[in-house]
């Protein structure tokens, strides 16, 4: 490890003392109230940790709940590290026998125009830089993901919110710690990194994970992963940890889809000098959009053992999900001799677990080639310095990009770094399948055009099958660049039909044990389909441990969006109408995505006929058919639960009224009595309780139909209706239940818009239900607080009430203006 220099010291002090203040500063906000955040699904589980289910080892998760927003979350300010390797990232052992390279494109190829297909950037901004809040480590392992107004950026240790097409920062940078503050066990205290960032675009939601450290343990063997609430990553997160071995788990990758959210990793012993083998993991992805304690990873164990090549799951891209019960699809690095790529299917089965499986099902045939620095990390050479760069060429590189088209055929396209004529190449390659049928070779290629140094390779498609590839570049005579190359779907195959740099580097990087990377990421808008999101690392000054990171978005002028519309589901109970949150939602039977607080959720999805399914146990279940048509909303309303069912005993609310009148001379006296009792899937309004009575005396003609405002329950019928001989009409005074619970509720801006801050104490159930200006918006945990973020500008008055869950047992009303 490098010695800080001289020059450093005075801001590198400030920057200590400037964390140590802000840590005390989270450490007292968290005595003041955080404490009252705990919840005891974070406690340790009861039940057993994994079990065996034939093949098949079903793991819970250790701790789980739901995190504060993140915007909300005490500021963690990790203590200044001493400079150091962020993970040992053992490589792998080296099996490949070496062969000549058929497929190098050699010369860049242009088109007949002579202008290259590949486009300019629109937009580049400086990403998280060095330390990556608190790490002082390298490699920063930067990967990022574009979501539907979001793009969110992690490196080691730190996480970024951004605005995607104007790149202002939203949130952060923060440390990953941040997330977990409060939380416990090893995601809290032992993070490591290894940090990986996806979008669920059909839930939409975030997906954030790193591994961790358990207390007592010398290497990683958790893994950390959280799920957002809603669509925006400054909010709060469903938060698990999983120990998911005994052994070193390496190199975590994450891969959506729909039935679960899958993950390989590289198995080494404890002491990270052997290496085990791959092995697979998948995560309830349905339970884990509702925050359900009980959700599990399953696995099949390491797969081969130590002489078999590591492997990536699928990770789905665009609005067109895998066919019904399609499994996730592993592509291993290429193996054997002849070479091939190993495709592997992993079916889950989160009912019966016995059932699940992780077979191989297709071997492809891949073009040989030469390993690129096979026993040293001293390979990839720089300006201005002696010390060279890591190529990690003994694996695939992030991500392993699965697309389903249009037309029926899928892809699966990724890449490695191999030696071609002499310098590193990135050789890309994909599969192509039309079922019935399997995956075979449709193209592959080795990207070497010049004498330039490329590495560190990520690779997707857009809608219309548009390629690009994002890299490092780097030479004796330039620093390390961050450039791209891409092809249109109709230039010829196997070529990449131009280059283009979105961030050149002015620095190299020295005496940091040769790390760089390990991974970047391109990714796809899922709005447009068609814009591509790159971030990568380079250094503005040649020196050790001060590592920059660039986003960046371009497309092609010839891609147009995918024809799409949105099913806007509006999930309430039959009975009151109250909206259903943490309802799974089912498209054509895929699982998609869940309810939000307000009983909504946004599907995207192809123009023409559609059935659903929604469900919540223990509330109900309906499924239908709805229509999409291209760049139209569809409402789809959905209710669960029984319908109302009448019966002999009325509910009015909190003021009654009796009419009546009589045939004869005679005095009427009218005493309706009730007291309000909402099943579990209402939502009662938050009016106190109150008896009602009334007495009228009255001398008429008339016959007696005495009328109540009432809310009947789900068993509950109107009550027949009386005769008497006397007209009386009669106001119920209520008696309101004496507050039970304290509310208290402050105002502020968050980004300019306009939030409200509740804090409570004296609610004694599990969860509550909050209103504001007598509508519920959400039901929450029972930890205090909860922070409404209303939006907007202008002017205003919102009137607050906290009730325990289902109950009108409520606090008092607590206004807030604006």
């Amino acid at each position: 490890m490098k010695k800080k220099p001289t020059s450093q010291s005075a801001f590198l002090n400030l920057r200590v003392l400037l964390g140590f203040v802000l840590a005390l500063a989270g450490v007292f906000l968290a005595l003041l109230g955080f404490s009252g955040f705990s919840n005891v699904s974070a406690q340790a589980n009861a039940t057993p940790e994994a079990q065996q289910f034939g093949e098949t080892t079903v793991i819970r998760a250790l701790r789980s709940d739901l995190s504060r927003p993140l915007h909300d979350q005490p500021l963690v300010w990790p203590p200044a590290e001493a400079e150091h390797e962020a993970n040992l990232n053992p490589k792998i052992p080296h099996q490949h026998e070496d062969g000549p390279d058929p497929v190098i494109q050699s010369t860049l190829w242009q088109r007949t125009i002579g202008v290259p297909s590949i486009p300019s950037p629109l937009l580049t901004w400086n990403g998280i830089p060095y330390p990556g809040v608190g790490c002082n480590c390298a490699p920063p392992d930067p990967d990022g993901e574009v979501g539907k107004t979001q793009y969110v950026q992690m490196v080691n240790e730190g996480i970024q919110v951004f605005d995607k097409l104007t790149g202002t920062s939203l949130l952060g940078p923060v440390a990953i710690t941040s997330i977990w503050s409060g939380f416990g066990g090893a995601c809290q205290t032992g993070g490591n990194g290894d940090p990986i960032v996806e979008y669920d675009q059909l839930a939409d939601r975030w997906i954030i994970s790193q591994f961790a450290t358990p207390s007592g343990s010398t290497v990683p063997r958790d893994e950390c992963i959280a799920i957002s609430q809603t669509g925006d990553a400054t909010g709060a997160w469903y938060r698990y940890d999983f120990h998911l071995t005994g052994n070193f788990l390496d190199y975590p990758k994450l891969g959506v889809w729909p039935d679960g959210y899958y993950m390989s990793a590289n198995i080494f012993n404890t002491a990270g000098t052997a290496f085990l083998g791959p092995q697979a993991f998948v995560f309830d992805r349905v339970k884990m959009l509702t925050g359900d304690p009980t959700a599990t990873s399953q696995t099949t164990g390491i797969t081969g053992g130590s002489s078999e090549a590591p492997f990536l799951p699928g990770d789905l891209d665009g609005i067109i999900p895998p066919a019904l019960g399609d499994p996730n699809h592993y592509v291993s690095f290429p193996q054997g001799s002849p070479l091939i790529y190993k495709i592997r299917a992993y079916h889950v089965d989160f009912t019966n677990p016995a059932n699940s499986t992780f077979t191989l099902e297709a071997s492809v045939g891949a073009a040989s080639f030469t390993s690129l620095c096979s026993t040293t990390r001293n390979c990839v050479p720089q300006a201005g310095t002696t010390s060279k760069l890591d190529a990690i060429g003994d694996r695939l590189m992030f991500r392993n990009a699965y697309r389903r088209f249009a037309d029926g055929h899928e892809s699966l396209l990724n890449n490695y770094t191999v030696s071609a004529n002499a310098v590193a190449g990135i050789r890309w390659f994909e599969l192509q399948r039309t079922q019935p049928g399997n995956w075979g070779i449709f193209q592959q290629s080795t990207y070497q055009p010049d004498t330039t140094w490329r590495w560190m390779g990520s690779i997707a498609a857009d809608n219309q099958g548009n390629i690009a590839l994002g890299f490092s570049a780097s030479s004796s005579s330039i620093n390390p660049q961050i450039r791209y190359a891409g092809r249109l779907a109709t230039d010829p195959l196997n070529t990449l039909s131009g280059e283009q740099h979105l961030f050149d580097g002015t620095g190299s990087q020295s005496a940091t044990s040769n790390r760089w990377g390990d991974y970047s990421d391109i990714t796809v808008d899922p709005v447009d389909d068609c814009t591509f999101y790159y971030t990568n690392e380079y250094y503005p000054t040649t020196s050790s441990f001060n590592w920059r990171t660039s986003v960046g978005y371009f497309r092609f002028a010839q891609c147009t969006a995918p024809q799409k519309g949105t099913a806007h589901f509006i999930v309430t109970a039959c009975s009151g109408g109250a909206p259903i949150s943490n309802a799974p939602v089912s498209i054509d039977g895929s699982p998609y995505g869940a309810t939000l607080s307000d009983g909504t959720y946004d599907a995207v999805s192809t123009p023409g006929s559609h059935s659903y399914f929604v469900s919540k146990t223990g509330v109900g279940s309906q499924s239908g058919n709805f229509s999409i048509t291209n760049g139209q909303t569809t409402n789809v309303p959905v209710c669960l639960g029984a319908s109302p069912t009448p019966t002999s005993t009325p509910t009015p609310t909190a003021t009654a009224a009796a009419t009546a009148t009589a045939t004869a001379t005679a005095t009427a006296t009218a005493t309706p009595t009730a007291t309000v009792t909402p099943t579990a899937t209402e939502a009662p309004s938050p009016t106190p309780t109150a008896t009602a009575t009334a007495t009228a005396t009255a001398t008429a003609t008339a016959t007696v139909t005495p009328t109540a405002t009432v809310t009947p329950t789900a068993t509950e019928a109107p009550s027949p209706t009386p005769t008497a001989t006397a007209t009386a009409t009669a106001t119920a005074t209520p008696t309101p239940t004496p507050p039970q619970i304290a509310l208290a509720a402050q105002g502020r801006l968050i980004h300019g818009q306009r939030a409200a801050d509740l804090s409570w104490s004296g609610a004694t159930s599990n969860r509550v239900d909050v209103y504001r200006d007598g509508v519920l918006i959400i039901t929450t945990r029972n930890d205090g607080f909860y922070t409404d973020r209303i939006g907007g500008t202008g002017t205003g008055t919102f009137t607050y009430q906290v009730c325990n869950q289902g109950t009108q047992t409520c606090s008092n009303q607590a206004t807030v203006t604006f």
